[in-house]
């Protein structure tokens, strides 16, 4: 096995990057360019009984988020006594802070307690690289979770989630990284995979955890303290840990090893402009989330909010006039029997239509 190269500073990291990526495009031949005009057969491996079997998970998961709003968290917030608008919400923050926590834990597992190095030594993810290797068992059922979950996640932001402001780029979100998980699953960099979902994951715990104590902290008509702290306290982790994981080690690791280690280790590497374009749009996303988290921190510190909110939902009493005037200007009423199975939009109901 090559020996570890010691890692260089982050701003030499990122020139070193960005240096052999636009070094690639001005001599595409040294990157494997020919190899992504050739068929899909001679490069990608993805058979279609692990697509069909992807898909079945995927509706699995979006019949077990079913069953568990209906059985679990819907009647836990009844008997906890949530507020409408918060009742509407729990059982979406629920089951991703469930599922989120199962996926990282998981890749915990395989990044600290596995021989694989990724973590401390990016490079190594394109060691022995080889087109058409074997994915390890561990790393296959990874890869099977999380984009038989992205695939639902599709659907269950569409049609499932309350819709907030940013849902149309959580869509885009959700369709570059099910790309992501299913080429580089195709095409044997699962590898670098698992270090990217690991540096994601941890967010979404922090998040969903964050907004389940906002939920709860009004309840029986009576404020609870403790639950305010608590996401008082989750929302700094949050902010923290959004930068610290996906806008420093994500660059330092992740774009470092796809940018610039793997045309060292692998010259000719297949798809390099198609899987670090995904990954600069990636970034890129992370950075517009980011910066709802520094209008959130502005908000408090100019004294804007007394409270932790989501700054991404719409205001109630907003949509609430939108909606009556919406109404009004139709001239129609929205039918009892049509209740069900129309989407929440912060507790307010909204029609969604295939």
């Amino acid at each position: 096995m090559p020996v570890p190269e010691p890692m260089p500073g982050y701003g030499q990291l990122l020139r070193r990057g960005y240096g052999s990526l636009a070094g690639a495009v001005r001599g595409c031949g040294d990157c494997g360019w020919e190899l992504a005009r050739r068929s899909w057969a001679e490069n990608a491996h993805l058979g279609w009984a692990e697509l069909l079997l992807c898909g079945l998970c995927a509706l699995g998961w979006t019949a077990l988020r079913r069953t568990a709003a209906r059985w679990v968290f819907r009647p836990f917030a009844e008997w906890c006594n949530l507020q409408p608008k918060d009742a509407a919400k729990m059982p979406e923050s629920a089951w991703k802070l469930l599922f989120y926590t199962l996926s990282w834990s998981y890749g915990i597992y395989l990044l600290f307690f596995t021989d694989y190095p990724f973590f401390y030594d990016p490079p190594s993810v394109f060691y022995d690289w080889k087109k058409g290797m074997d994915v390890p068992t561990d790393i296959a059922i990874a890869y099977l979770l999380q984009c038989s979950f992205y695939g639902h996640s599709i659907y269950a932001t569409a049609y499932m989630d309350t819709w907030r402001k940013d849902s149309v780029v959580m869509l885009l979100h959700h369709v570059v990284t099910l790309t992501l998980i299913a080429f580089s699953y195709a095409f044997r960099y699962h590898n670098v995979g698992i270090l990217v979902l690991f540096l994601h994951d941890v967010n979404d715990i922090q998040l969903e955890f964050t907004k389940l104590n906002v939920y709860f902290k009004h309840r029986g008509g009576v404020y609870h303290r403790l639950n305010d702290v608590i996401s008082n306290i989750g929302c700094l982790t949050f902010s923290v840990s959004w930068f610290w994981f996906r806008l420093y080690w994500f660059p330092l690791k992740v774009l470092y090893a796809t940018c610039y280690s793997s045309l060292q280790s692998v010259p000719n590497i297949p798809f390099y402009f198609f899987f670090n374009a995904l990954l600069l749009v990636l970034t890129l996303m992370n950075i517009y989330w980011f910066l709802y988290i520094v209008l959130f921190v502005a908000k408090v510190l100019m004294g804007q909010m007394k409270e932790v909110n989501d700054v991404r939902e719409y205001d109630v009493e907003v949509s609430k006039k939108t909606a009556t005037a919406k109404k009004k200007e139709a001239g129609l009423q929205l039918p009892s029997a049509l209740k069900e199975g129309l989407h929440l939009k912060n507790g307010l109901i909204k029609d969604k239509r295939l």
